[in-house]
């Protein structure tokens, strides 16, 4: 796709999820929420992934730092001010990614993969056995946060803040990965040697977009928390760092649109095949296989499996 049709389709995305409320009714809002809420997940990781060539299997820790950071921020039985829950719990989830970075970033490839994961676990293990978190059982946040006059537990202004979360998140990585960092960190993904002889502190650059990555999945996690006013260790599990995974690849390593298109897709194909059948898994499973298989660079890319089916036509 051309950037003209892209700009396109994200002009007329945008127009419909500000028209959606207009003629769609609550669970349908609410799914539409958590697709926005996930997408803004599924960027943050593409920012390592897809630009800076780090694959993490514990991305979802920060997730879940920006989760719990709002349960810990609201009364018992009262609503958190938005406007210090969400600041606080965003760098909260910056400072736990500068502490794992300044450790995990001293490795790469397949052990990066494992330390990351690793960590993940930790956090998942400790929230586990800690009475203060809930334990094992989680804990329930019983009003959403506020700001002023408004209740975002009321009308559609949770929904509407969501999406200018989602659209901020969408122009502040476009406007990175285009930037003069951005670039640094595709050629770190593709000669880290190189780009150290020709003077950029890589470390450094690797570091930053750790930190940025964390942040971004704390805003999602922090969001994710208030929809739904439970929490509990799972956030921090691997189960959810794959599923995010998944979505960037299926959506397209490198393109932040993909990401958000990959969230898309996932969220509602696992929501229709969970009102089919029990055993859902199954046929999520053959979806992302042949999805790989026919589009090796993500559903943003869908002219991509009339080349493929052309090549092996020709081989």
């Amino acid at each position: 796709m051309n950037r003209r049709g892209l700009q396109a389709v994200l002009v007329i995305g945008l127009a419909v999820l500000i028209a959606l409320p207009v003629f769609a009714g609550k669970y349908d809002l609410d799914l539409a929420a958590k697709i926005m809420i996930m997408a803004i997940f599924a960027m943050s990781l593409d920012l390592l992934v897809g630009i800076a060539g780090m694959v993490s299997l514990g991305h979802a820790a920060f997730f879940g730092v920006g989760a719990y950071a709002l349960y810990l921020l609201s009364p018992e039985y009262g609503a958190a001010n938005l406007i210090v829950s969400l600041p606080v719990a965003v760098a909260a989830a910056a400072v736990a990614a500068l502490i794992i970075g300044l450790l995990v970033l001293r490795v790469s490839g397949v052990y990066f993969i494992m330390v990351t994961l690793a960590f993940g676990e930790m956090f998942y293990y400790y929230a586990t056995g800690a009475r203060w978190l809930g334990g094992s059982d989680g804990a329930y946040i019983y009003q959403r946060p506020q700001i002023a006059l408004v209740d975002l537990g009321k009308g559609h202004a949770f929904y509407f803040l969501v999406l200018i979360a989602l659209a901020a998140s969408y122009m502040f990585l476009h406007i990175l990965a285009h930037s003069p960092f951005g670039h640094a960190l595709r050629g770190i993904r593709g000669n880290e040697h190189r780009m150290r002889s020709l003077g950029f502190a890589t470390a450094r650059y690797k570091l930053i977009a750790f930190v940025i990555a964390g942040a971004l999945a704390g805003l999602a996690g922090y969001f994710d928390a208030a929809q739904f006013g439970v929490v509990n260790p799972e956030l921090f599990g691997w189960r959810l760092s794959g599923a995010v995974l998944m979505m960037v690849i299926l959506g397209g390593m490198g393109r932040v649109h993909g990401a958000i298109l990959g969230a898309a897709v996932l969220v509602l194909l696992e929501n229709f095949l969970g009102d089919l059948t029990t055993h859902w898994l199954l046929p999520m499973g053959l979806f992302i296989i042949a999805a790989v298989l026919l589009l090796p660079r993500g559903l943003a890319d869908p002219a991509a499996i009339w080349r493929t089916i052309r090549e092996r036509r020709v081989g």
